[in-house]
């Protein structure tokens, strides 16, 4: 079983994903903790939730993590 640490690190790799499409780290983490949650990537106007502390977790290590880099 994954750890909860683990997991905000898949999802912030995860998220690194769509950076060829958006360089937009909000939308990228939202995009990679909505596949996590419901299993498939969002459609255009897909309004189903999604944990937002999960997300504000996986934003703010990524945002650490870009951080680092610079």
């Amino acid at each position: 079983m994954v750890d909860h640490a683990e997991l905000v690190q898949s999802l912030v790799r995860a998220s690194h994903e769509f950076d060829s499409t958006s360089n937009d780290a909000e939308r990228n983490c939202w995009m990679a903790v909505h596949r996590h949650v419901h299993g498939v990537l969002p459609s255009e106007y897909d309004i189903r939730e999604i944990d937002e502390a999960l997300y504000l977790e996986v934003l703010n290590a990524r945002r650490a993590e870009m951080a680092i880099l610079e």
